[in-house]
């Protein structure tokens, strides 16, 4: 498609949710790079606009760079399917299953695609049987955020009443989930294809906010270490995980892989960062993608319905 082809296009950024700062990063430099490759783009923001204006401003193409609440759980996918306006990535059924940890669990569970251990909290639980059954260290966290908003290993039972009540502060759903000792790896699908795999290292705890957006010393790994045939496979699994959600377009699968090598999926981003220090764009580049080329890219996927 030529960049006349696309019409009007509104870059979606910003908005409601706990991410806004990260998705306003996200959507000036998809704008940007459209932009640069002739795309009549405008940037738009739910939060201060009505959604009524994007019929009103005959836009033809909506990019979605909002991340969290709003923006990646399926509710603006609802309203651009009323406008009638093709938008990038998964439609309203993927994109709610996906933002919602919990239930992606169900359905892997469900596929036989392996998933960790977890329990779902509330503020009655017994905490200490929690840790018992599921075994230190745990990861606690809200079910609908992403960026790891909320996010906490525990190391010790004592730590668990601080680590779900900040989790709580986020959403009223609160999992515990068993955390694999191994290796931390992203894969970053387009279309019908996994990118290559990226290894995540980082000195501090897990890879949490500050690792993911301010820290220097988070390393990415690609090639990731893993043999290719091992790859490949891996990436095989990727796409069922991604797949069996109803996922589409483009997005990122985040799993572990433990020490024995066998994969445990952990959720799919469906509105992944863009930023300088995100990790789609990253694989991208590996693989031969520029960042306008993989906007133009997400951008020709989109659709309606």
């Amino acid at each position: 498609m030529s960049a006349k082809d696309y019409g009007r296009v509104a870059v979606l950024l910003g908005g409601r949710s706990a991410e806004r700062e990260v998705s306003l990063r996200s959507g000036t430099m998809v704008l940007n790079a459209l932009r640069s490759r002739g795309v009549d783009a405008h940037a738009f923001d739910p939060q201060q606009r009505d959604l009524a204006a994007l019929i009103a401003e005959k836009f033809g193409r909506v990019f979605i760079a909002l991340h969290g609440r709003y923006g990646e759980d399926g509710t603006i996918q609802g309203a651009l399917e009323l406008l009638g306006i093709p938008y990038t990535g998964s439609g309203v059924m993927a994109s709610a299953l996906a933002m919602d940890k919990w239930r992606s669990k169900l359905v892997w569970q469900a596929a036989g695609i392996p998933t960790p251990r977890y329990e779902m909290l509330t503020a009655q639980s017994d905490f200490a049987a929690v840790v018992s059954r599921l075994a230190l260290p745990l990861m606690v966290k809200p079910a609908n955020e992403g960026s790891s908003i909320g996010m906490s290993k525990v190391c010790s039972a004592s730590g668990m009443e601080e680590a779900y009540a900040l989790a709580a502060n986020y959403d009223s759903l609160v999992l515990a989930e068993q955390f694999i000792d191994g290796i931390e790896l992203t894969a970053a699908v387009l279309g019908s294809e996994a990118l290559p795999l990226i290894k995540l290292e980082t000195p501090r705890e897990f890879y949490d906010y500050e690792a993911k957006y301010q820290a220097g010393d988070t390393r990415y790994l690609i090639p990731c270490g893993l043999a290719a045939g091992a790859e490949t496979a891996l990436q095989q699994q990727v796409l069922a995980a991604f797949g069996t959600l109803g996922c589409r377009g483009w997005g990122r699968v985040d799993l572990m892989l433990d020490r024995a090598g066998a994969p445990w999926f952990i959720e799919v981003n469906t509105s992944p960062g863009m930023t300088d220090h995100s990790l789609v764009p990253m694989a991208a580049r590996h693989a031969g993608l520029s960042f306008e080329d993989l906007v133009l890219r997400i951008l020709e996927l989109a659709h309606v319905g």
